[in-house]
């Protein structure tokens, strides 16, 4: 009797302690995540080599803004450093994809301003050169295959 009254009193102990490393793992990613209220971040990856990542996810205690934004759950044969790259070579695809829609955002931007002819965009070498003399540029578009050389010269 004494041995099962152990049993169950270790596996209590057990659950709670996990319990309390997923609360503190969530209350950890939303301080670091979260700013303003709002994720600052784009997406998270949950990775792990046990289940803590499934019980992270589908707890009530992972801030919902953060759960929305989870792109990718990934099982990883490692722990530390080596879990961690295989988590990133794991999640390529995923990660792939939000840059894939933030530069298609980016491109969507730069193409409604030319459709409202607001003038706030430019094009071509000269016209962007003198607007990062300016001062004037939020952001960049380059193409990677722009096939030319392109040289700043510093004062």
């Amino acid at each position: 009797m004494v041995e099962v009254d152990n049993q169950v009193r270790f596996a209590r102990l057990s659950m709670e302690k996990r319990h309390n490393y997923v609360r503190k793992c969530a209350e950890t990613a939303t301080q670091h995540f979260i700013t303003n209220d709002l994720p600052n971040i784009e997406g998270l990856v949950l990775a792990s080599s046990a289940n803590f990542k499934n019980d992270l996810f589908n707890s009530d205690i992972l801030d919902g803004r953060l759960k929305a934004i989870v792109i990718k759950i990934v099982d990883t044969s490692y722990g530390d450093e080596n879990g961690f790259n295989q988590s990133i070579e794991l999640s390529k695809d995923a990660l792939a994809n939000v840059k894939f829609v933030r530069e298609k955002k980016l491109l969507m931007d730069f193409m409604q301003e030319i459709a409202k002819d607001t003038n706030k965009y430019c094009f071509g070498y000269r016209d962007t050169i003198r607007a990062m003399e300016m001062g004037a540029l939020e952001t960049c578009i380059i193409w990677e295959n722009l096939g030319c050389k392109l040289e700043f010269v510093t004062d």
